[in-house]
């Protein structure tokens, strides 16, 4: 799942997108209006975090226009402008939340993970194939009764698969959204992972759940393998 952050403090970005990675996110940053708008128009965001004051556009004109063209995706207000009615503003122009600096970075990521589910209700708290499990919001997964130690990484893509069972998923797609959307590394990173997510999922239990798809990427079985 990817989140842009727009924030023009770039320490405060960085910190938002360390914290938000080690979490198994991917994370875009814009520095300004401009560059958030365009990425927030044509990029797949499961949220949006977005600070008000920034170069050019600010935050409210960012909000107002993405709102103006039925782009829904969730919308986090993170700013230093505490009044009431600068929230009513911002709440107003389409935010779906609102926090003011400073901030604990457990209470933004409860913030975003609430954004995340009031987005799709009809998703289940716990992913779920077969036997094979993941808790986004407890950050654990395992198998049946037998908790599983993924680094963020792993994390992030079988929770991606597992929000995808039996689609096929491209290596460029699984890139954009569980690394970054202008990686310019080796993509065969991709196929290196999936050998440790294997190794740990599916070895240990005579399991085989994630299917290479030659040619095109991976699939995940939705029976668990």
């Amino acid at each position: 799942m990817r989140v842009l952050v727009v924030e023009d403090e770039r320490h405060i970005a960085a910190a938002v997108e360390r914290g938000l990675r080690a979490e198994g996110f991917g994370v875009d940053i814009a520095y300004d209006g401009e560059s958030a708008l365009h990425l927030a128009q044509y990029g797949d965001y499961a949220a949006i975090i977005l600070d008000l004051m920034l170069p050019g556009r600010n935050g409210y004109d960012v909000c107002r226009t993405l709102r103006t063209e039925d782009v829904t995706t969730p919308v986090l207000v993170l700013t230093a402008k505490d009044g009431e009615y600068d929230e009513a503003d911002a709440l107003d122009l389409g935010a779906d939340d609102y926090l003011t600096k400073p901030f604990s970075f457990v209470v933004l990521l409860a913030h975003v993970r609430a954004l995340m589910r009031r987005r799709t209700p009809q998703r289940p708290a716990v992913l779920r194939a077969g036997d094979l499990w993941l808790d986004p919001g407890a950050h654990r997964c395992g198998r049946g009764d037998t908790v599983l130690e993924l680094t963020p990484r792993e994390f992030g893509l079988l929770e991606y698969l597992l929000r995808h069972p039996d689609a096929v998923v491209s290596k460029t797609e699984l890139l954009a959204q569980v690394w970054d959307a202008w990686y310019e590394g080796d993509p065969n990173i991709v196929e290196v992972y999936v050998g440790y997510l294997r190794r740990k999922i599916d070895t240990p239990y005579g399991r085989s759940s994630i299917e290479t798809v030659r040619g095109v990427g991976y699939r995940l079985d939705g029976r668990g393998g």
